[in-house]
């Protein structure tokens, strides 16, 4: 239910906060899992005072760490565009669905440690981060076409196929990470989101391709991305907290609200993005929000209200 008169082996370092005050254990302030797209932007776009609610929030001793599904950018990749924007953020404070995919990896999966990664070059750079083998698909298509030879072969006898999402994705990739895939390679998804918003209208998302490997394989891959709980989980832990603390601030009710609930974490649905009041009039009680918020000044006084 809506809040009362609101709208109804590789651990990650605890983190720096931004601003020159040093995290410190005691004494702790919200945790803040923020989405970024329709919620802090909206494609170039920032959203009108939501990073000036988050920098006061930081300011106040609050941890704001961004999460996202896109897989497609390395981490440091964010820090220009949302301090132009006057958010609180460092490179330690982002994790994306490819960056907790990489944690995943090196923290639970032992056995993996050559991987054929599906995915721009910001997949290929967080994996490499963790100490991981990465051979990318494009070479092992590349090698199957010149030399005659499977995608197992090709990409060196993977121990697992990671896919993100690849805007420019031939054939030959994808028949690359089947071929691994039945040789055994472990599938991991970094996400499941069948479609990818740009401004040009909606594109095939990161959970199309690993659609496709599972139609041609048989085999159904991890997934890490929302809703799933291993990204907020990784998030919550680079802020040396538990998941269960976060208060996810999302505008995705399939994604955030659902990956919110799969933890036990409270949730704020904002109506800045894909979402609309008429969606969380249509939810069950037991699936809606813990508040919503139209609008940055909505948001603020939300979260002092969560605040106390």
């Amino acid at each position: 239910m809506a809040a009362s008169g609101f709208r109804s082996g590789w651990g990650i370092a605890a983190i720096v906060r931004v601003g020159g005050r040093a995290a410190t254990i005691g004494l702790m302030g919200l945790l803040l899992l923020v989405d970024l797209d329709g919620v802090v932007y909206r494609g170039s776009d920032p959203v009108p005072g939501v990073a000036a609610v988050l920098a006061d929030r930081a300011a106040r001793g609050d941890d704001v760490v961004y999460v996202t599904n896109n897989s497609m950018h390395y981490r440091a990749d964010y820090v220009t565009r949302l301090s132009a924007m006057g958010a609180p953020i460092s490179a330690e404070t982002v994790v994306s669905s490819a960056r907790a995919t990489a944690l995943h990896i090196a923290n639970h999966e032992p056995g993996i440690r050559r991987v054929l990664v599906m995915g721009a070059s910001g997949l290929e750079r967080e994996l490499r981060d963790v100490g991981l083998d990465v051979v990318t698909a494009g070479h092992a298509a590349t090698r199957m076409h010149q030399e005659g030879i499977d995608g197992w072969a090709a990409a060196g006898a993977p121990d697992a196929v990671v896919t993100g999402l690849d805007p420019a994705l031939p054939y030959l990739r994808i028949a690359a990470a089947a071929d691994c895939i039945r040789a055994g390679a472990r599938s991991i998804a970094t996400n499941r989101d069948p479609v990818y918003p740009t401004e040009r209208g909606l594109r095939p998302g990161a959970g199309s391709i690993a659609a496709a490997l599972e139609a041609t394989t048989g085999v159904t891959p991890l997934s890490i991305g929302k809703p799933e709980p291993h990204l907020f989980e990784s998030a919550a832990e680079a802020a040396g907290r538990q998941p269960a603390d976060a208060i996810v601030i999302g505008d995705g009710i399939v994604t955030d609200l659902a990956g919110a609930k799969a933890i036990g974490a409270r949730s704020i649905l904002m109506l800045t993005g894909i979402a609309e009041q008429a969606d969380v009039d249509a939810l069950r009680p037991d699936q809606r929000p813990d508040a919503v918020a139209a609008n940055a000044s909505e948001l603020e006084a939300i979260l002092e209200g969560f605040a106390g």
